[in-house]
Parts: C-alpha cells; sequence; structure tokens
C-alpha cells in the first residue's frame, strides 16, 4: 500500500519544497504520523480549485501540511482558517506556514474546536466558507457537521476525514468514541435534506480508512 502511495506520489504529485520542509519538520518536533498523505492533500487541493474556493474551513490543524495544500488552491485573497486544539501543534504550523510564506492566507485559531465554533457563531459575522475540511477528534463530528451547515452556502463543499476507521464502524460489538461519532454523523447525512452525499473506503500509506464527501444544495 505504501508503495503504491510513494509511486502516485512520485509520478503525478510533485510536492514544492516548504511541503517536503513541512512534513519533515513535522516528524521532528514530534507531532503524530496522521497527516494526509500527498496524494489526498492533492484530491482536498483539486476540489478547493474546482469550486473554485476562496474561503476553506479546516477543523484540525496539527502541523499545518493540509493547510498548506488549501492555501496553494485559493486565490492570493484566499482565506483558510484552521482550528486547532494543542498550542505545540499550533506552533508548529504557524512556523511551516510562515516558512511557505502562506501566513496571511492562514489563520490559526488555538483551542478546543467545539468551543471556537461556538463563538465564531455567536458572532453572526463570519463570511460563508466555500469549503470544509473536518479531520479533528471523530466523537464530535456530529457538531462539527452541524457547524459546517450553518457556516456553508449552497455549493459548498464539506469532507469529512477518517470515517472507515479499518472497518470499526460496521462492527455492532465496537463503542468506541469516534466509532460512534462517525455513526451518529451518518445518521445524520441520511436524513438532512441540506446536502447531498457520499462516502469512500480508502487503502493507502494511512491504512484502510475512507472519507465522506458532502454537497450543500440549499
Amino acid at each position: 500500500m505504501c508503495r503504491v502511495d510513494n509511486w502516485i506520489t512520485d509520478s503525478i504529485v510533485p510536492q514544492d519544497d516548504a511541503q517536503k520542509a513541512t512534513l519533515a519538520n513535522n516528524a521532528s518536533t514530534g507531532l503524530p504520523t496522521i497527516d494526509v498523505s500527498p496524494n489526498d492533500g492533492k484530491m482536498l487541493y483539486l476540489l478547493a480549485k474546482m469550486n473554485k474556493a476562496k474561503r476553506i474551513l479546516e477543523v484540525g490543524t496539527l502541523g499545518g501540511y493540509s493547510a498548506l495544500w488549501f492555501a496553494k488552491a485559493v486565490p492570493e485573497d484566499g482565506k483558510i482558517v484552521t482550528l486547532e486544539l494543542d498550542p505545540e501543534s499550533a506552533a508548529v504550523a504557524a512556523a511551516n506556514i510562515q516558512n511557505a510564506g502562506f501566513e496571511k492566507k492562514v489563520e490559526i485559531k488555538v483551542g478546543p474546536a467545539v468551543k471556537t465554533l461556538e463563538e465564531m457563531s455567536k458572532t453572526g459575522t463570519v463570511e460563508p466558507f466555500d469549503m470544509v475540511f473536518i479531520d479533528a477528534d471523530k466523537g464530535n463530528n456530529p457538531t462539527y457537521f452541524k457547524r459546517a451547515l450553518e457556516f456553508s452556502h449552497v455549493g459548498s463543499i464539506i469532507v469529512v476525514d477518517n470515517v472507515v476507521r479499518r472497518g470499526r464502524v460496521v462492527d455492532p460489538e465496537n463503542d468506541d468514541t469516534e466509532v460512534a461519532g462517525i455513526r451518529k454523523l451518518f445518521e445524520i447525512l441520511k436524513t438532512e435534506k441540506r446536502v447531498e452525499c457520499t462516502a469512500l473506503q480508502t487503502v493507502g500509506s494511512k491504512g484502510w480508512d475512507g472519507f465522506a464527501l458532502a454537497v450543500v444544495i440549499e
């Protein structure tokens, strides 16, 4: 699986020096090796480009690798708002983003994402986002998705990562909090009339997982 991902990346997913430096810096500072893979990052980049996204909300920054893909996708006056719980991870991400020259495009908000999103909602002044990428603690996926809808407009794309969990989502004996959060998300997606959606399984350097993809239609 890793060999195939590496072959894909080497063949058609060139990374710039800042992206390579970000992955190296994340590893050297001891961040968990859970960044999106380069080919996954390029897919997110392409989705943003295809949707002509100018404003993107990301829930879960880690070291900023996916944020860099988004920053490359939006126009010069584009904006990425990315939420990170851990101050140390946020500091690493800030350094990586500055190294890439995207500090004017990317804003990192530090703290529990549920609380940050609540505060954003209370202001009533948040400009809608063209794309939302949810890649944080899975137990709060239902809340993140509802906020994503709140901050979206017709045509916005919402991507939720890691929704298969090596098949644990269909194990009736698994009551893990993160698995439960994914199942609840799918219950919402099943009845939510404001979106059309699907989900795909993936296999690669990150193992067996998958993502949900939704577009806001009303």
